[in-house]
């Protein structure tokens, strides 16, 4: 038995070893951008931004630094081309987080299995993101920037380590790989340390806006000049991711009908599930090593506190993030029956922002199967105990990997079949790439 185990987890570690290297960056050669740079410790980041914008440090003090904020529109550029063009090295960053030589932050990043919390990681790679834009569109004459830059969009994070070890150092690294008007694409690697080496552990490709100093209204950035032959593909490359999402939404579930292929996917699911007794549309039978829809997902409720802040005094994304994750796990884990492990996170929409006071609710649905693949989707909304209404903020997809095969989900309703559709649209997306 113990040999049958040790066999799935290398089979496991097999694949994983294959994602990043054909991830979001493809087969592009990555520029050395690290000469120079002096790395930032971890904790060091989330002060750094404080310092950038001006934020204060005391909750009580927020409403009267975000008033202070509004002085500084004067200092928006009025056209694209009136600021100064930047290189991909301009924005480079390295972080290092030191869990191998300061064991007193462990702590924070440690889960039961004695491996280091990914959603800890989630939210690590967002302020670094931001920190990265930030220093993108840095004038030097101005001591706080005029910007809101926010996160808008996780392009893409493929893993190619299946356990993130909780006693070796982390190092981060990533900069500015493409830019629009008001938008900025940001490409990030998370290494670790082993025998004096880095290895590679994840990919992530971010998509942050920038915005007026009030965070309202959409404000320029400085335009991007790739330098050699590498650094335009990659520019490329975020041409490309950017199409690719447009192509993707123009064909959500949500908009057009699916296919006729799709369409026949769910007709064969709905006559599988048919009970040959009965003469009915409605009488329905679970096939065997199933499970229905219904009975594979989990709720939880936040209650939003000052704690969990950004810069601009609404929810860090990278909490939201975090949170979604460690519900979507759960999920994937009851559902499978055994610990599942994350193999990538993609097109998480950051569709408006979460205040402080809210009641946050989390719906994880396992919607889509595969083998030892488990497609976990999240929905997130705040609740307004006034007005009683609910209002979508965030849609997160999350695919895992279990040590054993596990149940086929089953959907029942209409709406079902399409979360189910959606899902085998993003695990198809993810399995390409791997």
């Amino acid at each position: 038995m113990l040999a049958a185990r040790l066999c799935t987890m290398k089979k496991l570690s097999s694949v994983l070893a294959r994602t990043l290297t054909s991830g979001t960056s493809g087969s592009l050669s990555l520029p050395d951008m690290s000469e120079g740079h002096l790395p930032i410790h971890v904790n060091n980041v989330r002060s750094r931004l404080r310092d950038i914008v001006g934020a204060s440090t005391n909750w009580r003090d927020h409403v009267q630094a975000m008033q202070e904020r509004k002085a500084l529109h004067t200092l928006l550029a009025k056209r694209q081309e009136d600021l100064p063009p930047k290189r991909m090295k301009d924005s480079y960053l390295e972080v290092i987080l030191p869990l191998g030589s300061q064991p007193e932050i462990r702590e924070k990043y440690l889960n039961v299995h004695n491996s280091v919390r990914f959603g800890r990681i989630l939210e690590d790679l967002d302020s670094l993101g931001v920190l990265i834009c930030y220093t993108h569109t840095k004038q030097e004459a101005q001591p706080r920037s005029p910007l809101s830059i926010v996160t808008a969009l996780v392009d893409k994070i493929n893993l190619c380590k299946k356990i993130i070890y909780p006693d070796c150092d982390i190092k981060f690294t990533g900069n500015v790989s493409w830019v629009g008007r008001t938008s900025m694409e940001v490409k990030m690697h998370m290494l670790q340390l082993h025998d004096g080496d880095y290895s590679p552990v994840l990919d992530a490709t971010f998509v942050m806006v920038a915005r007026d100093p009030e965070n309202k209204r959409p404000a320029f950035v400085n335009p991007l000049i790739p330098e050699s032959p590498e650094e335009e593909e990659i520019f490329k490359q975020g041409e490309f991711n950017k199409t690719k999402r447009i192509d993707f939404s123009t064909a959500s579930l949500l908009k057009m009908a699916p296919t006729a292929e799709e369409r026949n996917i769910v007709h064969d699911i709905f006559l599988n599930t048919l009970d040959t007794r009965m003469v009915s549309f409605r009488s329905r039978v679970l096939p065997p090593n199933s499970m229905w829809m219904e009975d594979a997902k989990l709720k939880s409720l936040q209650i939003c506190h000052p704690q969990e802040r950004n810069i601009f005094n609404r929810i860090f994304g990278g909490f939201l993030m975090r949170k979604a994750f460690e519900l979507g796990w759960a999920t994937a884990c009851s559902c499978g029956g055994s610990r599942p492990f994350i193999v990538s996170v993609d097109d998480i929409m950051f569709q408006r922002p979460v205040e402080v006071g809210s009641l946050l609710l989390l719906s994880a649905q396992v919607c889509y199967t595969e083998k030892n693949y488990i497609q976990v989707r999240v929905h997130s909304e705040v609740y307004d105990a006034d007005t009683r209404e609910h209002q979508t903020t965030n849609i997160f997809h999350f695919t895992f990997i279990s040590g054993k095969e596990v149940p086929r989900v089953v959907p029942k309703t209409y709406g079902e079949s399409m979360l189910y559709l959606d899902g085998k649209r993003h695990f198809t997306a993810t399995i390409k790439e791997i």
